[in-house]
């Protein structure tokens, strides 16, 4: 076994930007793709069947998805996200070049349905697993950041990919837009296999749990951690006070006060580029923002915005007040997102993901279904009001997930000893060591960031006083106990305190204490919280509850 002294990095230092690029670029062009493909899919299946065909067609793309989601998230944890993503986005770029050879052929609308359907599948499958990449590179105001450059082409990404889109069907047919999909498909393959270099697949252990299962660990994470509950709730409180106004009040308001469609335009365009420009700003500037403002003064200005809409009299007013909507919008999305990975158990990431996505899919039918028909009896303004107080509802649940304590057992080792996969280092990795050799050599190290090594432990090897039995400082070896596992050497500390307790996503609590007299600093890296270099449980980053709560670290002999 290696011991090792190691100075932890500052949080800037280990963000790995190659790779946090590679992923925003491969998401630049896939989502390019996926929106051109939508509007062509959505034009033809107009041509073949009218509104019915196209009804059709988006239940059969976003029903499996939904229902995918649940077991997406069980299995980026139990897979990895390397395996999860690799498989998924190669069978979609195979799937979408097959489907272009089949409409160049056939004006039917049967294959754009089952091709919906079989793609709805695997991105359900796929999304979890990608909403657990960016927390393995970066923490604290970076991971903000990040969030903020994804949410920036997330942004971009309709405005673009819809006139593509419309480009492509005026020139071909729906059987270019499909092979440009797929090329933009193998264009996020190829950064996919960089970003995940060195990831590897969570450790299995007989007798755990079933994939249908684990499907439900999502929501049994909402049951247990209060911080993940509340931002749960504010995601979905202004989820659904926004896809109603936006998707069907907006044109009927306009029509109403009759503005002309013109109107439409200004407000949808202000509030993109509002949010477009928000989202920027975070990329650059998150870090310096404080959580406060970019969460909860943001929610309560979107409660505002959203309300305020509703009461404008003429449509530059409207425009102006759609444009501070989508600034605000900007900074809380990322915002949202980054405080839900942080507050997720690393070694539950894919469950936890998977719920925070299903909650933004079924939102918007869910919000247009509910709204549409209290329209019928309030009105359009009344029922757009009503709207605002739903929203108003994300900055209160904001505040008391901040408030909230987090668990202080990580809940990193599933039952079943599944967990995050973990990268190789990179050669940015930058430590200090002390190294003291016993029986077995240490296995291959890895980081889940690609940089340094971040978590310490300290661990009583010698009793301060003890003379060591070797000559070379190590004291006695410990002595395997019949269950399982290693007894101090005669006169060692009892190890007890803090140390390695997690901190919590705000970075309020679970500082690391420096080490106690007597005690050497022991690396607890990522999986293998005993720092042997053999995985205890495959968990990821994190420990178990018993080595987060400072108990005794088990050595191997």
């Amino acid at each position: 076994m290696t011991v090792t002294e190691t100075d932890p990095p500052a949080e800037s230092a280990a963000v790995p930007w190659g790779r946090v690029g590679a992923l925003v670029g491969g998401q630049a062009a896939v989502q390019l793709g996926s929106f051109a493909l939508l509007i062509a899919m959505n034009w033809t299946a107009v041509q073949l069947g009218g509104a019915g065909a196209v009804t059709l067609l988006m239940l059969a793309a976003t029903v499996p998805r939904a229902l995918m989601l649940v077991f997406g998230g069980a299995l980026a944890d139990a897979l990895g996200p390397r395996f999860v993503l690799l498989r998924t986005t190669t069978a979609r770029a195979a799937l979408l070049a097959f489907g272009a050879v089949v409409t160049a052929t056939t004006q039917q609308l049967w294959p754009l349905v089952a091709i919906a359907l079989l793609e709805g599948v695997l991105l359900g499958m796929a999304g979890p697993a990608s909403g657990t990449l960016l927390p393995r590179f970066a923490r604290g105001d970076q991971l903000a950041r990040a969030n903020s450059a994804y949410a920036t082409v997330l942004r971009v990404a309709p405005v673009l990919g819809a006139p593509a889109g419309a480009w492509l069907i005026t020139i071909g047919d729906l059987w270019v837009a499909m092979l440009v999909a797929a090329a933009t498909g193998l264009v996020w393959l190829g950064c996919l296999l960089f970003i995940t270099r060195g990831f590897t697949r969570p450790a299995r252990q007989a007798g755990g749990r079933s994939l249908l299962r684990r499907s439900g660990d999502g929501f049994r994470l909402l049951a247990r951690y209060p911080r993940l509950r509340w931002m749960f709730v504010a995601s979905l409180g202004l989820d659904m006070a926004f896809s109603w106004p936006v998707e069907v009040a907006l044109p009927l308001l306009v029509h109403e006060r009759g503005w002309g469609v013109g109107a439409v335009a200004m407000v949808l365009a202000a509030f993109s580029l509002g949010a477009l420009a928000s989202s920027a700003l975070g990329a650059a500037f998150a870090h310096r923002i404080p959580v406060f403002f970019r969460l909860v003064v943001t929610g309560a200005g979107l409660a505002a915005g959203i309300t305020l809409m509703a009461l404008m009299g003429s449509p530059g007013s409207l425009t102006a007040v759609a444009a501070g909507v989508g600034l605000m919008s900007g900074f809380n999305g990322p915002a949202i997102v980054t405080l839900y990975q942080e507050a997720a158990p690393e070694g539950r990431m894919g469950a936890a993901m998977s719920t925070l996505a299903l909650a933004g899919i079924g939102a918007a039918p869910l919000s247009i279904a509910l709204f549409s028909s209290l329209s019928l009896v309030l009105g359009v303004e009344r029922t757009w009001l009503l709207c605002g107080a739903v929203a108003a509802v994300s900055p209160v649940a904001a505040i008391l997930a901040l408030r909230a304590r987090t668990p202080a057992e990580p809940d990193a080792a599933p039952a079943d000893g599944h967990g995050a996969g973990t990268p190789e280092p990179s050669p940015s990795t930058k430590t200090s060591t002390k190294t003291f050799t016993t029986a077995s050599a240490p296995d291959r190290r890895a980081t889940p960031t690609g940089a340094a090594v971040p978590a310490l432990r300290t661990e009583p090897l010698v009793a301060p006083g003890a003379t060591a039995a070797d000559g070379n400082g190590a004291g006695a070896p410990p002595v395997r106990t019949p269950a399982g596992t290693a007894a101090a050497a005669p006169g060692a500390g009892s190890g007890t305190g803090s140390a390695g307790q997690r901190p919590s996503a705000s970075g309020s609590a679970g500082a690391e204490p420096g080490p106690a007299p007597g005690h050497l600093t022991v690396t607890a890296l990522p999986g293998d919280p005993c720092g042997t270099g053999d995985p205890a449980d495959g968990s990821g980053p994190g420990a178990s509850p018993s080595h987060a709560s400072g108990e005794p670290v088990p050595l191997r002999t």
